[in-house]
């Protein structure tokens, strides 16, 4: 009986609801004018064509759908679409040319303060914010293409910013040419999931005082440094790509204040470094792939706690390096390209353990300058005595149980 009375008064909410359309050839010309005359459940049919109508707010539930990629341009003066209402429901559309300032975040779309919104299917171009997300709930941001041009981090925001808000979805997005592709402050309960950022001035995806928050398939690449994870408890980083990102101070994924966290099936790829860590603990580190990296993982004696294991470790420069001889970490059953043991059981684990950091590793974390030696031979002949007779490198710094073939990860 429930379910049908529930079934009756979702057809009833149809019936009564109106379709307005939106174009030159129609009775109403403007946006700003059918939100006007449209009620709670209604909903708009926007045709193609140029609008510019200023800062477009919608305060209805409504459902707000454009046809053809209508233009909405806010003219390097307004905020284009603000939503102020729960509920509403906004695809289809080609947001471009939002205003910008230095003490209001203006954005192609910006929600309010609201729940149940979801943003999907449109193109956002040169905006200030690309799609904003400010003290929200149960929101969807989903398969959006979102582009900017600035080459100046302080000329530009993120391309999605989600801040103070609990629940949120960021699928199947692109986005490229911002200051931070993704962005997450104060955010809980949330997901990003299937999006490729690339070319951003600073970081792919940065995050920051979020706790409870899952990265899953997501691609990262050729940022200027990389993916940024500061001051967040129990994040959830599952099969994500971070690729060729390159700087002085470029990291596939720099880990800051962290913990109680998984890093799982990830793949850290043509990185200056794959994984940096700082003041990190209870982290796993499991099922990833470090390859051709300047460095495959940076651990800072500040780190405690942390489980790698099961990753391979190929072609990269320096597969660990730290700056301190503290050793408060565990390494179990990696695969090292770098490894000279050998298995005289054919059990697939090495007979001797394996010290992943070099002598030149430490050298060149005390004195960066040191690099100007990489493969000459001196180098060569202090790695090969150190292995022999350990006596700068910590000796806890070890995995007892190296794997002599990787992993098919």
């Amino acid at each position: 009986m429930k379910k049908t009375l529930c079934i009756l008064l979702l057809f009833s909410s149809f019936l009564y609801s109106n379709v307005f359309e939106v174009g030159a050839n129609k009775s109403i010309k403007t946006i700003k004018r059918a939100i006007t005359l449209c009620k709670t459940g209604d909903t708009i049919l926007v045709y193609k064509g140029l609008y510019r109508e200023g800062n477009i707010n919608i305060d209805k539930k409504i459902i707000l759908i454009g046809k053809d990629f209508p233009v909405l341009d806010g003219q390097k003066k307004y905020e284009v679409v603000s939503i102020n209402a729960d509920g509403v429901i906004i695809q289809g559309f080609k947001v471009i040319r939002s205003g910008s300032g230095s003490l209001e975040d203006v954005a192609g779309i910006k929600v309010y303060d609201r729940m149940n919104i979801l943003i999907q299917n449109n193109i956002l171009e040169d905006n200030f914010f690309g799609i904003y997300i400010q003290n929200c709930k149960n929101c969807i941001v989903k398969n959006n293409n979102i582009k900017s041009f600035s080459k100046e981090e302080q000329k530009i925001g993120n391309g999605i910013q989600c801040w103070k808000s609990d629940s949120i979805q960021v699928i199947a997005n692109s986005v490229s040419g911002h200051r931070d592709g993704i962005y997450f402050e104060f955010v809980t309960n949330s997901i990003v999931w299937r999006n490729l950022s690339t070319n951003n001035i600073r970081y792919g995806l940065h995050f920051m005082f979020s706790n409870d928050d899952a990265y899953i398939c997501n691609i990262f690449k050729n940022n200027g440094a990389g993916v940024a994870v500061m001051f967040s408890k129990r994040a959830k980083m599952f099969n994500n790509q971070f690729e060729e990102n390159w700087g002085d101070a470029a990291y596939g994924l720099l880990l800051k204040e962290i913990s109680d966290s998984y890093i799982v099936g990830n793949k850290f790829f043509k990185n200056t470094s794959g994984i940096h860590m700082e003041g990190t603990n209870r982290i796993l580190v499991k099922k990833n792939i470090f390859e051709s990296n300047g460095w495959a993982m940076n651990i800072q004696a500040s780190c405690m706690d942390n489980e790698i294991v099961n990753n391979n470790y190929l072609k990269n420069t320096f597969d660990i390096s730290t700056n301190g001889s503290l050793v408060l970490n565990t390494f179990n059953n990696n695969y090292w390209d770098k490894y000279e043991g050998y298995d005289l059981d054919k059990n697939g684990i090495g007979d001797v353990p394996y010290h992943p950091l070099s002598l030149f590793a430490v050298l060149t974390e005390k004195t960066p300058s040191t690099m100007l030696l990489y493969r000459s031979f001196m180098i060569t002949l202090l790695d090969k005595s150190e292995k022999v007779l350990p006596s700068i490198t910590p000796d806890n710094f070890i995995d007892n149980s190296p794997l002599m073939k990787s992993l098919p990860l």
